[in-house]
């Protein structure tokens, strides 16, 4: 069960943002990751908890963000409530699309699991639906990812397999490149990985 730290920050001018304590493990069903959001002055800022099954699709998801409250799952689509700080009201949401993203690295993880790309192959375009920063506003977002290339690194538990994506935003046309072994992000943009305590544990093709 890999455990670790995350440290976040703005991806464009780098200014702190805080840190994702997190766990995640690969189960019967498929995969499970639970994480406490810190500020960089150490206070509690948010959770999240995101399931998924051996196909990548999020069976589960509860977000929380300055008292905001996102729960979702992929139902026709991906369907998602999204509560305000007082709980007096709730806003039902539904897109044709067959995940979510947002800032936390599970994200990464869940699109890259539910494209299962090969390196090398073109390019695939996805939708999802972006939880954005402060406050769990959903977004339909389009991306293109590309699995660039995989190697093999030698550590002292046995080869560690570390993939290099291409992701570009279709409506802005930017584009970045994320490292993941296993399920643990490695690097991307706004994202460092701080701490792991055990190695990352590898996703066997269904």
């Amino acid at each position: 069960m890999p455990r670790g730290r995350y440290s976040l920050h703005d991806p464009h001018d780098h200014t702190p943002l805080g840190e994702e304590h997190f766990h995640c493990a690969p189960g019967p069903s498929g995969w499970r990751y639970v994480a406490q959001l810190t500020g960089p002055d150490g206070d509690h800022r948010g959770s999240l908890d995101l399931a998924i099954d051996e196909l990548g699709r999020p069976i589960r998801l509860e977000a929380n963000a300055s008292s905001w409250q996102v729960r979702g799952a992929a139902i026709d689509g991906v369907t998602w409530v999204r509560t305000d700080p007082t709980g007096a009201e709730a806003t039902e949401g539904n897109v044709r699309a067959p995940g979510f993203t947002g800032t936390s690295p599970a994200f990464l993880i869940a699109t890259a699991r539910l494209l299962r790309l090969t390196p090398g192959a073109p390019a695939t375009r996805v939708r999802l639906v972006a939880l954005t920063d402060p406050v769990l506003a959903p977004r339909t977002v389009d991306q293109a990812w590309a699995l660039l290339g995989r190697e093999e690194h030698p550590t002292d538990s046995g080869p560690l397999l570390v993939d290099e994506y291409r992701i570009s935003a279709l409506d802005t046309g930017e584009v970045h490149t994320v490292h993941i072994a296993g399920d643990v992000v490695l690097s991307a943009p706004g994202i460092e990985l701080e701490h792991l305590e055990t190695p990352p544990s590898a996703f066997e093709d269904a």
